[in-house]
């Protein structure tokens, strides 16, 4: 009895004190200032190097709202242990993260932790890192706004965790995606489609919008959230733990201060000069779009709704990418007489299970079909694992159908960047020119060399300050003008144009990691500077020059004028024709150079130094004055390169210059904001005859959202657009797969990056598919010879139809099949006559016939439209191609 009494006294204690510590959390919570605070802290938040210029408004809010915190520094966790025992963890606007400190997060959690995240949690990290974010917040933030937009609760009916004032204002933030059926909407976006605004599961809250700066949100709002979202998981947690298992108090109790600012940009320190932590890699200046349909082999995980389509979508792409290959492998058969060796070489997949059938072409495609078909029905049976196993099986079948030992392309550029480190390894001509019998092998016809990198020349200038010390006793520029030549390939010198420095550069030269490179060193008053005095910006690693410089954009024309006048280049690339990324949204912006600076105040009146975000009309006149620096010098390039080049007014179009340009496939609003690159404008004024686009990505569904909006556009006037093709990391089936894609779109050409992952598979399948032919008259270019070019894929574009209408795969009657034929006829001479005789006469006419062609096609290929209609589209595409090359030529050849 007097066992049970002093058990009963303890049940009761132990309800007391549960009681009293709801109570200490409810006044935590709820009663400002903090003096009513709990002794230990329940709330880690962690600081990192992408929100340093942002922790000033991070800290104040953290102080008004009165609960004790403690500080994480991002770079010292490695461990679960590392996230500290507090019960909740706080990431506000942490982008990158390591695998390892998401593995340990991962771990921290699962041990009793909460997670309240803000902004583009973890954007920038690998993929692996994205995925389990993801899984770990339920969520990820899909895209920024564009505009200021209302908060909303999703439901008429709040949870309790959010009655509370002040959660509902103007925010300027971004969508947060749903990521599985656990995860809850608790607030919305005021726009249109509602798109999610804060997103929670059982252990996560994400905010979809920077918390902390003003240009986002007001104080009041982001302590509001914050607020809501400790009561709500810490209220969920206070009844099973004090601390998370397995954590070690790693961070201070004290409320933190905000680090040190570097140097003012009202008197910034010499560049040579300048100490700051070595910076990541930078990710975000590299555009590695490394957001894919990741699709898991064996995982269980639900697919929703947006997925499904997606996943099917991809399968019948793919199955229309592959038949799409095999007409055209067909029909250049046809041309040089092998379409009956082709027949009977049909390629095969072989399972390596012993006994397996063999599946040819045809039978992996209907399959495939069958397995596209399907998958809804799975998904919609939540048979998740099974669905994904099957796309990921018939992904690969099809893969392997591709016929990669025939040669299936057209006339096209066909581009590469040779990049210094291949040119430094290859250590002399003779070695180059090793280099160059494989591009030409491969069938690459237009090379673009690194010729400026990081301020140093590759070749002895009498105008840049010094040559690259990895470069001894040859000229590089000098040998691959001659090389490419000899192989009847064009040769374009790529220079960097803003970025002066490398810190990745100098790492490899075995130099001051912080030197700005050779031009910046004799010249520090050209350097740029962010807004807290950096040359270099904050989780990058290039110093730029200030564009609104004079003497910048005179060097920089003087050392461009040598290239081009002093060798006999056939083209010019401007990359890093931009400035450095910036995101005004989170305090982190570039441009106070000290010319822009003086330039700028005498037009406004005002130090751009002391201009904010917030101030949209100031700001909006800043940003236009950075834009035009960068205009104006492509303007200035473009018109006095092409006279020195060619100074009298009759220069054939094989002696002119092609110039083009390395740029950023990002939204046009959002590119102007982050890096001042108003490529449209350069295309629309014929100032650049190629834009190319770094449509870098992992997977082809990436690659095309990326390149398709700029394919579609019509703002590009007469420009060529080529997009480009990031090598490394992509299988060689994959890196493939998007080159067809390429073919079947209404472009000229693609550019791969860069000769350095060129390896020996790659070479073995271009050299079939596109390696050098054999013949008479050498294969056109399009940038030198666009009529001609037009006229050549437009007869690779006949027979293709009558190779389908032969095999009878689509229903014409006699009478439509001969009007068909016929017209096509008339397009093909017109094609002809222009290509052997170009004038304006010639031009009107062509076009006239291919318009009237154009009009007719679709009623012709009724039946196509249904029976195919992946095919259909890539012959409409395959025509607007010819039609943008005939713009182009009107354009270079005046007519």
């Amino acid at each position: 009895m007097k066992n049970q009494d002093e058990c009963h006294k303890k049940i009761i204690k132990t309800r007391f004190f549960i009681l009293s510590i709801k109570f200490l959390i409810f006044n935590l919570l709820s009663i400002l200032p903090a003096t009513a605070a709990a002794e230990e802290p329940i709330l880690s938040v962690v600081q990192s190097q992408e929100n340093t210029q942002q922790w000033t408004g991070i800290t104040k809010r953290l102080q008004t709202l009165g609960a004790k915190y403690c500080v994480i520094n991002l770079a010292n966790v490695r461990s679960a242990a590392d996230w500290g025992d507090r019960r909740v963890l706080f990431l506000p606007n942490v982008e990158t993260l390591t695998p390892a400190q998401a593995i340990a997060l991962e771990e921290w959690m699962s041990n009793g932790g909460n997670l309240v995240a803000s902004g583009p949690v973890g954007s920038l990290s690998a993929p692996g890192v994205r995925q389990l974010l993801r899984s770990l917040l339920g969520s990820y933030w899909g895209f920024g706004l564009n505009n200021t937009q209302q908060i909303k609760p999703s439901k008429t009916k709040m949870p309790s965790w959010m009655n509370q004032n002040g959660l509902f204002g103007q925010v300027h933030g971004g969508a947060v995606i749903p990521n599985d059926a656990t995860s809850q909407t608790a607030a919305v976006w005021n726009a249109q489609d509602n798109a999610a605004a804060v997103v929670t599961n059982e252990r996560s809250t994400l905010l979809g919008w920077r918390w902390g700066t003003d240009v986002a949100s007001t104080a009041e709002l982001d302590i509001a959230w914050l607020k809501a979202a400790l009561n709500r998981h810490v209220t969920a947690s206070s009844s099973s733990r004090n601390k998370v298992k397995g954590g070690s108090p790693n961070c201070s109790t004290s409320i933190a201060t905000s680090p040190a600012s570097p140097a003012s940009p009202a008197s910034p320190a010499p560049v040579v000069e300048r100490s700051r932590n070595t910076a990541p890699p930078e990710t975000i200046d590299q555009l590695e779009q490394k957001v894919r349909l990741d699709v898991v082999p064996n995982s269980n995980v639900p697919i929703d709704k947006n997925e499904a389509i997606a996943l099917q979508q991809e399968l019948e792409n793919l199955i229309g990418r592959v038949e799409s290959a095999h007409l055209a492998a067909s029909a250049d058969a046809a041309n040089v007489g092998n379409l009956q060796s082709l027949n009977k070489e049909e390629t095969q997949l072989a399972s390596t299970r012993p006994g397996a059938l063999i599946l040819n072409k045809e039978q992996v495609i209907a399959q495939a079909r069958i397995v596209a078909k399907n998958l809804p029905q799975l998904i919609a049976q939540k048979n998740y694992a099974l669905a994904r196993q099957q796309w990921l099986a018939t992904k690969t079948n099809l893969w392997q159908q591709f016929p990669i030992n025939q040669r299936l392309a057209q006339a096209e550029i066909r581009a590469v960047w040779l990049d210094r480190g291949t040119i430094v390894r290859a250590g002399s001509k003779q070695g180059l020119a090793q280099i160059f019998d494989r591009l030409a092998q491969a069938g690459i016809n237009t090379v673009f060399l690194e010729t400026v990198n990081a301020g140093y020349t590759i070749y002895p200038s009498k105008v840049a300050p010094q040559e690259n010390p990895l470069i001894r006793g040859w000229n590089p520029l000098a040998a691959a003008v001659e090389l490419a030549h000899e192989r009847k390939m064009e040769l374009h010198a790529w220079v960097w144009a803003f970025a002066a420095g490398n810190q990745g550069h100098n790492e490899i030269l075995k130099i001051n990691p912080n030197y700005p490179g050779p031009v910046l060193a004799a010249h520090p008053d050209w350097a740029n500077y962010d807004q807290l005095g950096n040359s270099i910006p904050v989780g990058q690693t290039k110093p730029f020059f200030d564009p609104a410089n004079p003497e910048v954009r005179q060097y920089l024309l003087r050392l461009y004028e040598e290239i081009v006048t002093q060798y006999d280049v056939d083209g010019l690339q401007l990359d890093y024709i931009r400035y450095p990324f910036q995101d005004p949204s989170a305090n982190r912006t570039y441009g106070y150079g000290k010319a822009a600076r003086a330039q700028f105040q005498q037009l406004t009146g005002v130090d751009p130094v002391k201009i904010s975000p917030s101030q949209k009309d100031l700001w909006q006149q800043w940003t236009e004055f950075r834009t035009q620096q960068i205009d104006s010098f492509v303007t200035q390039v473009s018109q006095q390169l092409r006279k020195k080049r060619c100074p009298t007014t009759n220069c054939s179009l094989s002696k002119q210059l092609i110039l083009s340009v390395a740029v950023f496939p990002l939204p046009e609003s959002e590119r102007i904001q982050k890096i001042q690159q108003h490529w449209e404008v350069w295309a629309r004024r014929g100032d650049i005859d190629l834009i190319v686009p770094m449509t870098y990505a992992q997977d082809t569904p990436r690659f095309q959202r990326l390149a398709q909006p700029w394919i579609a556009s019509t703002q590009l006037g007469s420009t060529l657009l080529v997009p480009g093709i990031r090598l490394l990391s992509l299988p060689t089936v994959g890196a493939f797969d998007q080159l067809q894609l390429v073919r079947d779109l209404p472009v000229s050409g693609y550019a791969l990056f860069a000769v350095d992952n060129f390896n020996s598979e790659l070479q073995k399948i271009f050299s079939s598919t596109q390696g050098k032919v054999q013949s008479a008259t050498d294969e056109p270019l399009p940038q030198r010879q666009p009529f001609k070019t037009a006229a050549v894929r437009y007869a690779a574009l006949q027979r293709e139809w009558q190779l389908v209408l032969k095999n009878d795969q689509q229903r014409m009657s006699t009478t439509t099949i001969a009007d068909f034929h016929n017209q096509a006829k008339v397009v093909q001479k017109a094609l002809d006559q222009l290509a052997a005789s170009p004038s304006s006469s010639n031009l009107l006419a062509t076009r006239a016939t291919l318009t009237r062609f154009q009009f007719q096609f679709r009623a012709w290929m009724r039946q196509q439209t249904t029976d195919n209609p992946y095919q259909f589209k890539v012959w409409e595409n395959r025509l607007v191609t010819i039609e943008r090359l005939l713009r182009y030529g009107e354009r270079r050849l005046d007519l």
